[in-house]
């Protein structure tokens, strides 16, 4: 679409408010879990390092957010420029992707074969599965700068002229709605492996509270159960739907259907790119060991607020002669007492 007169200025208002706010919440919030993860030394190896690679990858997505609804437009670029503005970010989202189905992999694998873990190449081999989901992708978003791309001297630059019609149905169709059904099957099987396990841990219990009815522990696991569901459905809808629906705008688009407009393919980019961004922050922060450093220093800053506030308080009634007949303020604990 070309950019001019009125129309382009609401469209630049549109992309600004839609991917601007969500852009910084998606950098401040992956910088959030990577500190907490960087400072928590009780983490697993493994696990940590797959989980650090996608936050990485998900802080560039998400910095690279409002150029991809630039994408649409046609400007007046110079050929290395307008090469940066488009591969850059398809780029980072590339390998946000493939980062999130490593991480989703990693955690398949170790879930359903548990005894063989330890064998496979993801676990002997993580600086090499941790170079290819970088390379690759790069290697991929690099076709277009190698020579598969319609450049003309005399072209405007936009997603046209920087990605052919073969290079973005294969991009779409080959690698990313793909990797989102991967995703979708293996977390299946992962909930599929745990309610096996939870009707293992029922017969154990029933065996033991023979007739008797579900204890306290069974309805624990079940609600458990039912909320991971439940989480995963909600992922699922909220985040990737709008996703896929704003990858098959973008084939409508360039299809040229005369029933979507320009707008339209703008808001489900904004908002489809936005929400798979999001995607690894909900994984983050619904992870307590993620957040354990971060929950630990607020506890110790609410100790010392409420020793500090007991102090004062102490030292007000002493002044006032009010003291005898109080109870002494409790101590919070990992608060060394003031000294008399």
């Amino acid at each position: 679409m070309n950019v001019s007169g009125d129309a382009g200025g609401s469209r630049r208002l549109l992309v600004f408010w839609l991917s601007g706010p969500l852009s910084v919440f998606i950098i401040l919030a992956n910088l959030f879990i990577i500190l907490g993860i960087l400072c928590n030394r009780k983490l697993p190896g493994v696990a940590s390092w797959f989980f650090l690679s996608l936050l990485f990858a998900d802080l560039l997505a998400g910095a690279a957010l409002p150029f991809i609804p630039w994408m649409q437009f046609q400007n007046r670029r110079g050929y290395h420029s307008c090469f940066f503005t488009h591969v850059a970010p398809n780029y980072f989202f590339l390998v946000f992707l493939a980062n999130l189905l490593a991480v989703h992999y990693e955690k398949y694998l170790c879930i359903n074969y548990p005894l063989h873990y330890r064998r496979f190449w993801v676990h002997r081999w993580v600086p090499l599965c941790l170079l290819l989901t970088w390379a690759l992708p790069l290697l991929f978003a690099c076709l277009p700068v190698l020579g598969w791309n319609q450049w003309r001297p005399s072209s405007n630059c936009s997603y046209r002229q920087i990605f052919p019609t073969a290079y973005l149905y294969l991009e779409i169709y080959g690698f990313l709605i793909p990797s989102i059904l991967a995703m979708a099957f293996m977390s299946t099987q992962v909930l599929r492996v745990a309610r096996r396990q939870l009707q293992e841990i029922k017969k154990v219990l029933r065996s033991v509270h023979q007739g008797q009815g579900p204890s306290e522990l069974e309805q624990q696991l079940e609600l458990r159960h039912a909320k991971c569901i439940a989480s995963l459905s909600l992922i699922f809808l909220v985040c990737w739907v709008p996703y896929v629906a704003g990858l098959h705008a973008s084939v409508l688009a360039i299809q040229n259907h005369s029933f979507i407009d320009s707008d339209t393919v703008l808001i489900l980019t904004c908002v489809g790119s936005g929400s798979a961004a999001v995607v690894p922050i909900i994984l983050g922060l619904s992870n307590r060991q993620y957040t354990q450093f971060w929950r630990d220093v607020a506890a110790k800053g609410c100790a010392g607020c409420r020793a500090r506030c007991c102090e004062r308080g102490e030292a007000g009634r002493r002044q006032g002669g009010r003291s005898q007949g109080r109870a002494p303020c409790p101590q919070a604990e990992g608060v060394a007492p003031a000294p008399s």
